[in-house]
């Protein structure tokens, strides 16, 4: 992998300096930072990160965004932490979710009982569709 600049001044100055746990070290000429190349690790799709985001913020726990979109519920903790994303605190709502293909949605979007009382949004999964609806707590 070739190194383009320094992580820490990102001068573009440097040179080897040895060899670290099987990975070649550098060192910057301009503020003699050691540094070693970055381990390339498995990165997840930008669709996937906004959907999680998003499925966040709608109020789903970590463990049930993982297990829709099949992603690490550590994976989304450490992006709500990076992205600084804040929940919406409330007690009157509560969501429920439902993932449906296309035909599944038309035939729930036909029954006017399903649209009275709640606010709902759709957004794509893949070839499905998660509806998220919320609804006021009766007490």
């Amino acid at each position: 992998m070739k190194i383009d600049f320094c992580p820490n001044c990102s001068s573009k100055e440097y040179v080897k300096s040895g060899v670290i746990k099987g990975r070649q070290r550098y060192k910057c000429k301009k503020c003699s930072y050691y540094f070693t190349v970055n381990k390339l690790g498995k990165e997840i799709d930008s669709y996937y990160v906004n959907k999680a985001l998003q499925l966040y913020l709608e109020g789903l726990s970590y463990r049930e965004i993982e297990r829709i979109l099949g992603i690490s519920h550590v994976s989304i903790m450490n992006w709500v932490k990076k992205y600084n994303v804040k929940r919406p605190y409330s007690f009157e709502y509560h969501s429920t979710y439902k993932i449906l293909n296309a035909s599944e949605l038309a035939k729930y979007f036909s029954d006017n009982t399903n649209l009275i009382g709640a606010g709902v949004v759709v957004t794509e999964l893949g070839d499905k569709y998660m509806l998220i609806r919320w609804e006021r707590f009766k007490g």
